[in-house]
C-alpha cells in the first residue's frame, strides 16, 4: 500500500490565529458617545476596504479600539499576542485576540498551533477580564447595561504568506481539503469525500493568490495583502449578528415559559367589578415584541448586500453556516405565539368588560323600575 502524501507537507506558513469572543453587552450601544469615551486608546470607525465593498452597505460602522498586549501560553509557549476590540450600535461587543505564529513554519506545525489555538487553550479568563474593563468604560454609552449569558466564538486563522520547500510563493491551490481537515476541523484521520463535500463546501478565491474557506467555527482566509481584513470584518459581523439573533430567541425561549405561568397565575385571581386582569401582563407583551422586533431587524439590516461579489458572498455562506435563517425562523415563530396570545387575552379582557357593561346597564334598569314604583 503506497502512503497518500500530503501536497502541503512542504508548504511553509506566515501567519497566525484571530480569536474572536462576542457578548451581548446591552440593548444599544450609541457609537459616537463610545468612541468619545474610549479616546484614549484612538478609536476609529471603520469599513471594509475593497473596492467591490461598496455593494456592501453598512448604516453606522462599528467602533474599533485596541486594548493592548497579553502573553499567552499556548502548547507551551509563549505568545505576545494584541487584544482589540468592536463595538457594534444593537449591542454588541465583539473582543479579538491577535496571535502570530512566528516565522514561516511547516503546515502541520501550522495546524497543530491552530488546534491549540481553537480548542487546546482557555482563553476565557483573559476575555472576561477585558470585556469586565471594556464594559465599564463604554457603560454610559449603552442602553439597559447588562451582560448576557449566551456568547460567541469564532476563530480565523490567517496567513499571509504561503511558500514552497524552496521559498516561493505557492498557488493556495496547493492546499487541497485533505490538507485542510486537520487544521479547520482537528481531525487527523482521513475523511471520506462524501464528509469533506459536506463539511468543506464554502471554499472562495478572488485573485490567485487568495483562498476563503469557512466552517461552523472557523475558517482559514489567505491573504498577502497585510492590510486586507475585508473578510475578517465581513464574518465578525456576521458572528456578531448570529450573537442576537440567539439571544434573542434565548430570551423568548424564557418569556414563553414565564407568559403561561403569568397567565394561569391572573386567571387564578378572583376577578373583580371592571377590572382589567391582563392589563400587566398585555403591557410585557407589547414590550417584549416590540423590543425584540426592533433590535434583530436592526442587526439584521445593520449590513446589507448589493451585488453578488466577493465578499458578499462570503457574508451570504456565513449566514448560511450560522443557520440565520433558521434562527430568524425560530425567532418569529415565538413573537408569533406571544402576538396570538396577546389577541387572545385582549379578546377575553374585552369580553369581561362587554359583560361587566350589560349587567350594569341591566342593573340600571333594574334601578329605574324600582325608583319608578317608589314614586307611584
Amino acid at each position: 500500500m503506497i502512503d497518500r502524501v500530503s501536497p502541503a507537507a512542504g508548504l511553509r506558513v506566515t501567519g497566525g490565529a484571530m480569536v474572536y469572543r462576542l457578548f451581548d453587552v446591552g440593548y444599544e450601544i450609541l457609537l459616537d458617545r463610545a468612541l468619545a469615551l474610549l479616546e484614549g486608546n484612538a478609536p476609529a470607525r471603520e469599513r471594509p476596504l475593497r473596492g467591490e465593498a461598496q455593494a456592501m452597505q453598512i448604516a453606522n460602522p462599528p467602533v474599533s479600539v485596541t486594548l493592548g498586549m497579553e502573553e499567552v501560553v499556548i502548547d507551551g509557549r509563549k505568545y505576545d499576542a494584541a487584544i482589540s476590540a468592536r463595538i457594534f450600535d444593537f449591542g454588541v461587543v465583539s473582543l479579538r485576540l491577535s496571535v502570530d505564529a512566528g516565522t514561516a513554519i511547516g503546515w502541520e506545525q501550522f495546524s497543530r498551533f491552530g488546534n491549540e489555538v481553537d480548542v487546546g487553550t482557555d482563553l476565557t479568563p483573559l476575555f472576561h477580564r477585558h470585556l469586565k474593563a471594556l464594559f465599564e468604560r463604554v457603560s454610559p454609552a449603552i442602553e439597559r447595561p447588562a451582560i448576557a449569558p449566551v456568547s460567541e466564538d469564532y476563530v480565523v486563522f490567517r496567513i499571509r504568506r504561503l511558500e514552497d520547500a524552496d521559498g516561493r510563493v505557492a498557488s493556495a491551490d496547493a492546499l487541497g481539503d485533505d490538507d485542510i481537515v486537520p487544521l479547520l476541523l482537528n481531525e487527523s484521520r482521513q475523511l471520506s469525500p462524501a464528509a469533506r463535500r459536506e463539511l468543506l463546501p464554502h471554499r472562495f478565491s478572488y485573485y490567485g493568490d487568495d483562498l476563503t474557506i469557512l466552517t461552523w467555527d472557523n475558517a482559514l482566509v489567505l491573504e498577502p495583502v497585510a492590510e486586507d481584513t475585508d473578510v475578517q470584518y465581513i464574518l465578525e459581523f456576521a458572528n456578531a449578528q448570529l450573537l442576537e439573533l440567539r439571544f434573542y430567541d434565548a430570551v423568548l425561549d424564557t418569556e414563553l415559559g414565564r407568559m403561561y405561568d403569568r397567565i394561569a397565575e391572573a386567571r387564578a385571581k378572583p376577578r373583580r367589578f371592571f377590572r382589567r386582569r391582563f392589563t400587566h401582563l398585555l403591557t410585557r407583551l407589547q414590550s417584549i415584541v416590540a423590543d425584540s422586533t426592533e433590535l434583530v431587524e436592526r442587526a439584521e439590516n445593520s449590513l446589507k448586500v448589493t451585488d453578488d461579489v466577493y465578499l458578499a458572498r462570503i457574508y451570504s455562506a456565513a449566514l448560511e453556516i450560522f443557520r440565520g435563517r433558521a434562527w430568524r425562523a425560530g425567532i418569529d415563530r415565538k413573537l408569533a405565539i406571544i402576538r396570538e396570545t396577546y389577541a387572545m387575552l385582549n379578546a377575553e379582557g374585552q369580553a369581561a368588560r362587554g359583560e361587566a357593561l350589560e349587567l350594569a346597564i341591566v342593573l340600571l334598569f333594574v334601578l329605574e323600575i324600582v325608583l319608578a314604583s317608589f314614586v307611584r
